[in-house]
């Protein structure tokens, strides 16, 4: 324990947090000006993150780009990993509960999967990468139709809808709260830097409660109707922002949050006790 902790604090645990900061912001920078480009010129397509990762693997720049953000995405996982494995903040020493822990898990385990999926792009680009190229609602779809075979597997998808719209709320919360602001070194920052840091916190938060709320929403109702084609992912919601009424302005008011998300975990990167 002694030994995994000292390597969980070391200043390379902390480099390759901030470096997993940057990625994820890149992540959703790059999701959020695809779905911009579909609100604007009515061009394109909406992606996932996956979808949007294998749209930048086209072109040879983009492939080093995927390399860099392989390293930083598996230094998030790392990172999230030390978190729960330790049960405490990293930057702070302050201990965290089992459902923190298990959300602490779950986040490693998806930037995991990035991780490995942008390993893969970069080293096999001229190939389909499962989950990429827009392929994100087939996959929903077959994940959902196999949890509904097992048994209880009503109640599992339920649970899974259920517990994504827990993150919505938890993302709403820390949104109209601020609370995202505690884990920050503020006062290495300028005045106009925090009120901007905040503007764009509540605004990227708000954004990803609603996405949650609305891929949440999309499990329950596969599981009351048993019917897996419900089920949606991030390109998912937002193609069902994008159909709504005023579709192209409330996608694109979702894609700015999403932008105004990517920024503050620049910030992050640069501010946040790691």
């Amino acid at each position: 324990m002694g030994q995994a902790e000292r390597a969980a604090r070391s200043d390379w645990t902390e480099a390759l947090a901030r470096a997993g900061l940057v990625a994820k912001g890149i992540t959703f920078a790059i999701v959020a000006a695809l779905a911009l480009q579909v609100a604007f010129d009515s061009g394109g397509k909406i992606e996932d993150r996956p979808g949007a990762l294998q749209a930048v693997a086209q072109s040879t720049w983009g492939r080093v780009l995927l390399g860099a953000l392989a390293v930083g995405l598996g230094g998030y996982a790392l990172w999230r990993f030390a978190q729960a494995y330790l049960g405490e903040k990293l930057e702070t020493g302050e201990d965290e509960g089992w459902l923190k822990r298990i959300g602490l898990v779950a986040r490693g385990l998806v930037y995991t999967w990035l991780f490995v999926m942008c390993l893969s792009l970069v080293l096999n680009a001229d190939e389909p990468v499962s989950g990429g190229g827009g392929s994100g609602g087939q996959e929903e779809d077959r994940a959902t139709r196999i949890a509904l075979e097992q048994p209880l597997g009503r109640w599992l998808v339920a649970a899974v809808g259920l517990g994504i719209i827990g993150a919505g709320l938890f993302n709403l919360y820390r949104g109209l709260s601020q609370r995202f602001r505690k884990d920050l070194k503020e006062g290495q920052m300028e005045r106009e830097e925090r009120r901007s840091y905040a503007v764009i916190g509540v605004l990227g938060h708000l954004a990803r409660a609603v996405l949650f709320f609305l891929v949440g929403w999309f499990f329950v109702k596969a599981a009351w109707e048993y019917d897996p084609k419900e089920a949606i992912g991030l390109d998912g919601a937002l193609r069902k922002v994008a159909r709504a009424e005023y579709g192209d302005l409330l996608l694109g008011c979702v894609a700015a949050g999403l932008l105004a998300y990517a920024l503050f975990c620049f910030v992050q990167a640069r501010y946040r006790k790691v």
